[in-house]
């Protein structure tokens, strides 16, 4: 465990492991670096893998208010210059983090499992407002319960009805992740109102010049299938991957079928060209 200053003086606490080329991990919305430990233990024969909690979340700084993206990309330069990485993982929200990153900072090779990134109204919006309308009502488990259901329209369960759902949550709720997960929340939907805010057409990431892996699971939502291929399209080097018997949180998992592909991405020589589709 590393102390490293932030530009407003912070500090931001960085977990390392491994040896090799490091990598800097950007994680998701509702979670902290623990459910990253297993993909960066996954990696550590071959890279130094960077955790670090984003603003408000376990040993990370508060947020300050009122909150942008521009506070985490900031945290996310100084993490990679500290490191001397040229390579980030992000994941859900912070894939739509290390995406705008990527636009003003020197990395080299993005790799982004369920990247949050919404193009041309592809990413459903119409679970957000009744979330916040559960969360500014004190009801958290059912703003969890939406919310849930909301970003994962292929769950089975997500078309049970909304009462019983709310108890799958209550009970979720007293799981250490459950409860992460519920204290995250309007964090989680704060990031939510950002990244549709940006939606718009692919073009707008044109200008990221890193070699990009736009990777997404078989199992898991499915427009994410349709908006890394919009946005392969628009990324002068970017290729596509769909990883088999794998849903959002996969990477979490960090199962060889997960690991390797993102191993053999980091791994092979850069290349000036625009690389093929997977």
């Amino acid at each position: 465990m590393e102390r490293i200053r932030a530009r407003d003086g912070a500090t931001i606490v960085l977990h390392s492991t491994g040896s090799g080329p490091g990598i800097v991990v950007v994680h998701g919305g509702g979670v902290t670096i623990d459910v990253y430990r297993r993909l960066a233990t996954s990696l550590a024969d071959r890279f130094t893998v960077h955790l670090y909690n984003r603003r408000g979340r376990a040993d990370a700084p508060p947020r300050s208010l009122p909150y942008t993206f521009d506070q985490d990309i900031d945290d996310l330069a100084v993490v990679l210059e500290h490191t001397g990485s040229g390579n980030v993982i992000g994941h859900s929200s912070g894939g739509f983090i290390a995406l705008q990153a990527a636009l003003r900072l020197p990395i080299t090779r993005l790799a982004l499992y369920d990247a949050a990134v919404s193009i041309d109204g592809g990413s459903p919006s119409a679970w957000l407002a009744p979330a916040r309308a559960a969360l500014r009502a004190g009801d958290i488990a059912r703003g969890l319960a939406i919310t849930v259901a909301g970003i994962n329209p292929q769950m089975a369960a997500g078309k049970l009805p909304l009462g019983v759902r709310i108890a799958i949550i209550r009970a979720f709720m007293r799981t250490p992740i459950g409860r992460t997960m519920g204290d995250l929340l309007p964090m989680t939907l704060d990031e939510t109102a950002l990244i549709l805010a940006h939606d718009g057409p692919a073009s707008q990431w044109a200008g990221v010049t890193a070699e990009v892996l736009l990777a997404c699971g078989a199992d898991g939502p499915p427009y994410y299938v349709d908006l890394n291929e919009a946005l392969a399209r628009a990324l002068p080097r970017a290729r596509t991957l769909t990883i088999a018997r794998s849903g959002h949180d996969a990477i979490n998992r960090a199962y060889p079928r997960m690991v390797d592909p993102l191993a053999s991405f980091f791994a092979a020589p850069v290349t000036p060209e625009r690389t093929s589709h997977a």
